[in-house]
């Protein structure tokens, strides 16, 4: 088994507690269906949000979802000019037979555009 990372992005309209909750679910739903990941197969998961998201931690919704015993760490993305604002943005790292140009990554919403190669934006 090797080590690889996967990588996601979405949107939100608003930030609140129920946009960011439903927002990450969306997200490691995704994630997890299309690489066929379990919850034991999580390494760790590193999310980083925009300074515009502010009302809870997105680690807290992945907790509900049973990522329990993985580590989680939650950080403010970096204030680019002409960023892509309300985005909530993670990297998985993942135990897995797959090679890591296998692994499917996922843009949703509005984060379609930051990778369009990923997301069939192009």
């Amino acid at each position: 088994m090797a080590i690889r990372s996967v990588r996601g992005a979405i949107t939100i309209d608003a930030d609140g507690p129920d946009d960011v909750r439903d927002a990450v679910h969306e997200l490691l739903t995704s994630i997890v269906e299309a690489n066929g990941i379990a919850v034991d197969d999580v390494v760790s998961m590193l999310f980083s949000c925009t300074p515009d998201i502010s009302s809870i931690y997105p680690g807290a919704p992945a907790r509900d979802m049973g990522f329990v015993h993985c580590g989680i760490m939650c950080l403010q993305e970096m204030d680019v000019w002409g960023g892509l604002p309300s985005c909530i943005r993670v990297m998985l790292l993942i135990e897995t037979d797959k090679a890591q140009k296998d692994i499917v990554h996922i843009y949703l919403r509005d984060a379609k555009q930051l990778r369009p190669d990923l997301s069939g934006e192009n």
